[in-house]
């Protein structure tokens, strides 16, 4: 598939991997999905401090899953186990025609299980090998060693440190930039290629 694809609407997958389902989010995933991101320790590093199940319901009412991967646009995609338990999501802004940027939160009870790594890689596999996108970028704050981690354990690059580049709850903050392109997914996740 050539990067023109997406001039015709794409419809938003469901992807499966293992035990986890990866799919447009719902009404029915909103009471847990607000909860986990009202957490405090989930909200730490991410653009909100609170969140309430209204801000949930706006950011679903404006995700056109029926013209997914159009540039320019923000999607959230829920990451589920089969009985339909929401246990975190998927971010994913197709920067235009060629380039993604991800980002990733899981719920507290579900953190430290893979579940982050297994969910992003399968994103990951839909992106360069279905859509064949270019290049896949993620962005996060330096304190968040836990983010940093997971995605150098995928072999995602480390391409900038930016120092005070964002002014975030109240003060400066780093963040590090992180980027795969597909021919590096191709060599280092062989066993995705179709």
């Amino acid at each position: 598939m050539d990067c023109n694809a997406n001039v015709r609407p794409i419809k938003c997958p469901t992807l499966t991997s293992g035990s986890l389902i990866i799919r447009p989010l719902t009404l029915d995933d909103l009471i847990a999905f607000t909860a986990y991101r009202a957490d405090p320790n989930v909200a730490r590093y991410q653009s909100w401090t609170d969140y309430h199940y209204q801000d949930a319901l706006s950011l679903l009412n404006l995700t056109n899953y029926q013209d997914f991967a159009k540039a320019g646009q923000w999607y959230q995609l829920a990451i589920s186990d089969q009985h339909e338990l929401l246990m975190g999501d998927l971010a994913v802004h197709f920067i235009d025609d060629t380039q993604v940027e991800v980002g990733f939160t899981v719920a507290p009870a579900f953190q430290g299980q893979g579940i982050a790594a297994q969910a992003l890689t399968c994103l990951l596999q839909y992106l360069f090998v279905e859509l064949s996108r270019h290049r896949v970028i993620a962005q996060t704050d330096c304190l968040n060693l836990a983010s940093a981690a997971l995605l150098e354990k995928l072999q995602f690059r480390r391409e900038g440190h930016f120092i005070n580049n964002v002014f975030f709850k109240g003060a400066w903050g780093d963040e590090y930039l992180y980027a795969m392109l597909a021919s590096e997914f191709n060599t280092q996740y062989s066993e995705y290629k179709s």
